[in-house]
């Protein structure tokens, strides 16, 4: 089982509002990933609840099947994490196979049919888009455009300074039209921007994100100078707090923190073992050692997680990743 399979099988176990609760902390693609495995759930084995579960088999009791009214239980936990109007696009695309409407569904959509659907677009247009995506989607979009595209598409998303709702809206109206169905208006302009564009980059693959920010240095040096400044690399993780890298530590796997270490420099290794109970860390080190050669991309994507990692709980407040060593009181 994959992880939207076993988090699939972990909200059919809980009632409609916990369901809900968990679900409105997700994501728009990791709900419709979950959604998705929930729809195609007919029956569940007592072997794939204790898989999935683990340390909850005792309260699944003698249950093997979770599959009974699955849709209209996906549709009340919907409504109520998302709303009527969000919702409603998810469950026909999940359910019945049909897309979403508007600009916001873009969310819901897979990466390259957004770039085949904008990449004969305005730049203006495309620039638009992206900036209105999460980080890793827009990544993963501008990952599908044709090359010359994607650098023009970053300096733009990197320059918008407000864009007038109205602007939005005709925008929207392009995509729902897309679509041929109704969507509610957008009502923030708030798009776009350095932090935005220096987030996209974040999310890539290393080799292209060096090759995109070479190629916007190349046109305008000053601004990705500027975006370069915001960005924040695996090495920037030494600049944590004895704190902020504790809590760090204990959401990482081992495994993940292994290969990640693996390409890092000698100032983030020490900064990390600095952290860990002495045992853990001669662990640690033991299975670097012990750890074969690994692909640059192992390295990179492990990288790439803990960063997310480390982003998500700055998001929540549980550190600080621009303190330099911030005191917390």
């Amino acid at each position: 089982m994959n992880g939207a399979q076993r988090a699939a099988i972990l909200l059919l176990t809980l009632g409609e509002q916990d369901a809900a609760e968990v679900l409105k902390h997700l994501s728009a693609r990791d709900v419709q990933a979950v959604g998705s495995a929930m729809a195609a759930l007919t029956s569940v084995t007592r072997e794939h609840v204790e898989r999935a579960l683990d340390k909850l088999n005792e309260d699944m009791g003698r249950q093997t099947s979770l599959g009974v009214g699955t849709e209209e239980y996906i549709r009340k936990i919907l409504v109520n994490a998302l709303g009527e109007n969000k919702a409603g696009g998810l469950i026909d695309r999940i359910l019945l196979g049909r897309s979403s409407k508007g600009l916001e569904s873009l969310k819901w959509m897979e990466s390259r049919a957004i770039a085949e659907m904008i990449n004969q677009e305005h730049p203006q247009i495309i620039a638009l888009v992206l900036a209105h995506l999460e980080p890793d989607q827009a990544a993963e979009v501008i990952g599908y455009l044709p090359p010359r595209v994607r650098s023009d598409a970053l300096m733009r998303i990197a320059t918008l300074d407000g864009v007038q709702p109205h602007a939005l809206n005709e925008l929207d109206e392009i995509m729902e039209r897309q679509f041929s169905g109704n969507t509610k208006k957008l009502k923030s302009a708030n798009v776009g921007g350095l932090k935005a564009a220096a987030d996209i980059l974040n999310a890539m693959e290393g080799s292209r994100e060096t090759e995109l920010i070479s190629a916007i240095r190349s046109q305008d040096e000053a601004l990705g100078g500027r975006i370069e400044d915001l960005m924040f690399v695996f090495e920037d993780l030494a600049d944590l707090d004895d704190r902020g890298m504790q809590v760090l530590l204990r959401e990482v796997p081992s495994a993940t923190l292994t290969i990640a270490m693996k390409g890092a420099e000698p100032a983030i290794r020490e900064k990390i073992f600095a952290n860990m109970s002495k045992r853990a860390a001669d662990m640690l080190r033991d299975d670097l050692e012990v750890k074969g050669p690994v692909r640059l991309s192992e390295v990179d994507a492990a990288q790439k997680e803990v960063l997310t990692t480390a982003r998500r709980l700055a998001d929540a407040g549980q550190l600080n990743l621009s303190s330099g060593g911030e005191e917390y009181v």
